[in-house]
């Protein structure tokens, strides 16, 4: 009998550490749950990134647009070089204007170096054959949410048509 009961309390004891560890591995959970709830993670995508750094830099918000490059740029280069190096940018562009992605691709440089870039034009200029204005927004990688390098895009000029003329009725 004397085993029995001190076989009784241990089972007790290990029962209520095991209640007492769910309990407050519950409650971690709980409060990791509460956590996630007050303060959502915001997500950009890359094209969202960059709208939103020229958008800055088009409503001359310097301090939002520096923000947005990558960490190696920011200790490469001070606001106030970022900003005479934007400010062709804000000065060729319809400051309330909206966006739209133009074109994105990748440009391949020498020794198998690549970098993802972004082309945004005014959306008015949709219906034209060239836009007036191309931005250009720069990323290391697919994953890189830093941008990397910026500036004015080239508008391909087209030449223009001929016109057709009407060569007379057949004969």
């Amino acid at each position: 009998m004397a085993t029995c009961t001190s076989f009784l309390p241990r089972q007790i004891l290990a029962r209520a550490l095991w209640g007492l560890a769910a309990l407050f591995g519950a409650g971690l959970l709980a409060h990791g749950a509460a956590a996630q709830q007050q303060l959502p993670v915001l997500k950009y995508s890359q094209a969202q990134v960059a709208g939103q750094f020229l958008r800055a830099v088009l409503q001359a918000d310097y301090a939002a647009a520096y923000s947005r490059l990558a960490p190696e740029v920011r200790r490469a280069i001070s606001p106030i070089a970022f900003e005479n190096a934007a400010r062709p940018m804000w000065k060729a562009g319809r400051h309330a204007a909206p966006l739209e992605l133009y074109k994105l691709g990748v440009r391949l440089g020498d020794g198998g170096t690549s970098q993802l870039f972004y082309s945004y034009s005014f959306a008015a200029d949709s219906a034209l054959p060239q836009p007036s204005a191309l931005f250009e927004v720069t990323f290391r990688d697919t994953t890189a949410r830093g941008v990397l390098g910026f500036g004015l895009g080239r508008v391909a000029h087209r030449p223009a048509a001929k016109p057709i003329t009407n060569p007379g009725p057949r004969r």
